[in-house]
């Protein structure tokens, strides 16, 4: 788990770097393909229930899912970027957001809020805690901030398959949910927007995007239940 999720880290960084005003989306996969052939590693995306890349790219309204395609990226867009891999029978995925050139100032508060909501999931993965403690982890920060979660789309278990149980929501009630067990492995992932929290599919069939066309951010990690405490499996 941590060498696929290693694989995720470090492709996920390089693409990053070339994630600049002028680039297409599409462009930004085929680096990512490239990059998952050296590495003798299998796209975890492509080809899943009918996915045609690699890397989703959804641009600024678009929550996940976004298909990478002609479209250049221009200064003041936000970017997120979910990828995952197959190394040795076994399943990486993060997921990063970034801002193109100069963002607005409520962008950037949006992308910070997103990030400090995934770590602050992430101290909640203790063993003998709730499952929910993480998800109200996110809830509690994100609306704080008056910003909103994403309900139609949560974190889940990753192992062997990409998605496995249990899902792990954005929202919920602290003390509920399964108890955590040391080698659990969860796909922790806050989805939030600026506006409300509804979003609905364009008809490519895969980009969700906010309702209300307000700005939305993702952010996301592989993390193990350990004896010692939560473990950043894809984290460089």
């Amino acid at each position: 788990m941590r060498r696929s999720n290693l694989i995720v880290a470090e492709i996920l960084e390089e693409v990053k770097k070339v994630a600049q005003p002028g680039v297409t989306t599409q462009e930004l996969n085929e680096l990512a393909e490239a990059m998952l052939a050296k590495r003798k590693a299998r796209s975890a995306f492509k080809g899943y229930m009918g996915y045609p890349s690699a890397l989703c790219t959804s641009v600024n309204e678009a929550v996940v899912h976004g298909i990478p395609s002609s479209r250049v990226l221009r200064g003041g867009d936000i970017l997120s970027l979910d990828f995952g891999v197959i190394y040795e029978d076994y399943y990486g995925d993060a997921a990063i957001t970034l801002p193109i050139g100069r963002i607005s100032p409520e962008a950037e508060r949006l992308l910070r809020i997103a990030e400090e909501a995934l770590y602050l999931a992430i101290d909640q993965a203790w063993a003998e805690n709730r499952l929910l403690d993480i998800s109200a982890a996110i809830q509690k920060h994100v609306e704080s901030h008056g910003f909103s979660v994403v309900r139609d789309f949560v974190g889940h278990g990753i192992g062997q398959h990409l998605h496995e149980k249990p899902p792990v929501p954005n929202f919920g009630v602290p003390g509920r949910g399964v108890r955590l067990k040391p080698g659990m492995t969860l796909a922790i992932e806050p989805m939030i927007n600026a506006g409300g929290t509804e979003v609905m599919i364009l008809g490519d069939g895969w980009t969700a995007v906010t309702k209300d066309g307000s700005l939305s951010a993702h952010f996301e990690h592989s993390v193990a239940v350990t004896e010692n405490g939560p473990y950043i499996l894809s984290k460089l």
